[in-house]
């Protein structure tokens, strides 16, 4: 029987921790899609003027995305906001979390966002594999287990 255990130092929970929230993804959403201008990402997410300054804030203090200024004629230099390796590399993430709301929350019309390869056109399907390049088909494939020789981990009832 596989005993559960509580990870004292969870890579889900410290993730969460940054971007776990509503107006952080939706940002991200944007920054995916190449919106860098503050006003252009609240006009297309809808987002309080204050929130959004706070997540961006967030973001760039935690690496994922970076300031780089800016200065249209005539105005005051402002910042862009774009994606650094680190942010680029939730992408997968963000995807999946629109595939499993296309699955289970669309309109009946359908998704209103398809993601398609550029260079072919064919939709974007996301699949998981273990090191040896097994596809594996869902968490009953899975085995969870303490990393050996990792953080202390507190067995729940012990």
């Amino acid at each position: 029987m596989n005993v559960p255990f509580r990870v004292d130092n969870c890579s889900i929970e410290r993730t969460l921790d940054i971007v776990g929230e509503k107006w952080t993804f939706l940002v991200l959403r944007e920054a995916f899609s190449g919106v860098r201008r503050f006003a252009d990402m609240q006009a297309v997410t809808g987002a309080p003027r204050q929130v959004l300054s706070a997540r961006l804030a967030r973001l760039v203090d935690e690496g994922l995305l970076r300031k780089e200024p800016y200065r249209e004629p005539g105005q005051r230099q402002r910042d862009e906001y774009r994606l650094t390796d680190k942010g680029r590399d939730l992408y997968p993430l963000l995807v999946a979390l629109m595939h499993w709301g296309d699955k289970y929350l669309a309109d009946e019309e359908g998704p209103p966002v398809l993601l398609t390869h550029r260079d072919c056109g064919a939709p974007i399907e996301q699949h998981f594999r273990c090191a040896d390049g097994h596809e594996v088909g869902g968490p009953r494939e899975v085995t969870r287990m303490p990393r050996v020789g990792g953080p202390a981990q507190k067995r729940i009832g012990a």
